[in-house]
C-alpha cells in the first residue's frame, strides 16, 4: 500500500518521487491516518495524505463501537470525497481550505492528496486562542457561511454536523436528562426550519483551523461532515470549542458581535440576494438554541454529572421552556 500511495501522491504531483515523512495524526477511533509526504522533481516539497481503512475500526475511547457509528463514519468518508470534488472550487480566500490534488476510492479504503497547509502560509495550530485568533475564525466562518447560503447540500449530509440528531440514535438513547431528551426532536426542528440556510463545516472546533504565523489568517481542515444547516451551529461549536464555560458566557455577544460584522460584509461582496439583517435576527436567535443541541450530544455521549450552574445547562432549561411555551 505504501507504493501504491506514493504512486499516487507523484501522480497527483507531478514529482520525481515521493517518501513518507511522518504521522501527523491517527484517526478517530482507529479509521487510519493522515501523513506527510515529502517530494522531489517538482513544484511542492510535502503532500498531505488522508488514508482511510474502513475495515480497520478500532477502540473508541467511550465505547461508542456499535454499527450506526460505523455507517455514520463510513459515509463521513464518501461525504469528504463528494466536498473536494464538487463543492471545495467555490471556497475562496477568504475561507481558505487545502486544495485537493487527487481523491481514489478502492474496495474499503479512501486516499485524499491533499495540499500542504503549512507550506501555503499556515504553519501554526492553537490549543488556546486569543482574541486574533478567534476573530480570524469567525472571519472565515462567516464567509464560509455567506459562500453558500441558499444552496442545496447535494451529496452532503442533507444536515450537516457530527452530532445531528438523526445520526446519534445511541447517545440519544443514553441521555438521562429527560426535559433535554423530550426536547431533542424539537430543538432540530426549530434549526431546519430556519429559512436562511447555508452549508456548515460541521466540525468547526479549534483544532481544525490553521493559522499564519501573524494569525490574522485561517485555513481549515476536515470535512466530513459538511452539510446542510443555519450557519450557527458552527458558531455555536467553535467557540464552546474555544472557551471554558465562563468565558463563553461572559464573551458571547462580542464574539457574535464580530461574526455577524463579518456575515454581513461577506454577504454583501458576494452579492447574494438575501436581506442580511433578516439573517442575523434569525441565527442570532437561534443561537442558545444551536448550543443546545450540541449540548443535547454531549450530556448523551458522556452521562455523568453537570453542574446544574453552568452556562449550558442554564441555555439548555431557558430553550426548553420556550418551546414548551410555543
Amino acid at each position: 500500500m505504501n507504493e501504491h500511495i506514493r504512486d499516487l501522491v507523484i501522480k497527483a504531483t507531478g514529482g520525481k518521487t515521493a517518501f513518507r515523512r511522518e504521522v501527523i495524526q491517527r484517526l478517530w477511533s482507529g479509521y487510519g491516518e493522515i501523513v506527510r509526504y515529502g517530494l522531489t522533481g517538482g513544484d511542492r516539497s510535502s503532500v498531505i495524505v488522508k488514508h482511510v481503512k474502513l475495515s480497520a475500526q478500532g477502540s473508541h475511547p467511550c465505547g461508542w463501537n456499535t454499527d450506526v457509528s460505523h455507517r455514520r463514519k463510513m459515509r463521513s468518508y464518501q461525504v469528504e470525497t463528494t466536498w473536494y470534488g464538487n463543492w471545495s472550487e467555490h471556497c475562496d480566500a477568504q475561507c481558505r481550505i487545502p486544495a485537493c490534488l487527487m481523491f481514489e476510492s478502492f474496495d474499503d479504503e479512501v486516499l485524499i492528496v491533499l495540499e500542504d497547509l503549512d507550506n501555503a502560509g499556515f504553519p501554526n495550530r492553537r490549543s488556546i486562542a486569543g482574541k486574533n485568533e478567534m476573530r480570524a475564525c469567525l472571519n472565515w466562518l462567516a464567509n464560509f457561511h455567506a459562500t453558500f447560503i441558499g444552496e442545496s447540500p447535494n451529496g452532503l449530509w442533507p444536515t450537516g454536523t457530527y452530532w445531528h440528531l438523526e445520526t446519534r440514535p445511541d447517545e440519544l438513547q443514553a441521555l438521562n436528562d429527560i426535559p433535554l431528551k423530550n426536547a431533542a426532536s424539537a430543538i432540530d426542528r426549530k434549526l431546519r426550519q430556519s429559512p436562511y440556510q447555508t452549508i456548515v463545516h460541521g466540525d468547526a472546533k479549534l483544532a481544525n483551523f490553521c493559522f499564519s504565523n501573524d494569525c490574522s489568517r485561517v485555513a481549515v481542515v476536515d470535512f466530513q461532515y459538511v452539510g446542510g444547516g443555519c450557519g450557527i451551529k458552527d458558531v455555536a461549536y467553535f467557540i464552546d470549542s474555544c472557551l471554558n464555560q465562563d468565558e463563553c458566557e461572559r464573551q458571547e455577544s462580542r464574539l457574535l458581535d464580530i461574526y455577524f460584522q463579518a456575515l454581513k460584509r461577506a454577504l454583501k461582496t458576494k452579492q447574494k440576494a438575501v436581506d442580511a439583517e433578516a439573517v442575523e435576527r434569525n441565527w442570532r436567535a437561534l443561537y442558545p438554541v444551536a448550543w443546545t443541541d450540541f449540548h443535547r450530544f454531549l450530556k448523551g455521549w458522556s452521562p455523568g454529572h453537570w453542574n446544574p450552574d453552568s452556562y449550558s445547562e442554564r441555555l439548555a432549561r431557558e430553550v426548553i421552556a420556550q418551546l414548551q411555551d410555543n
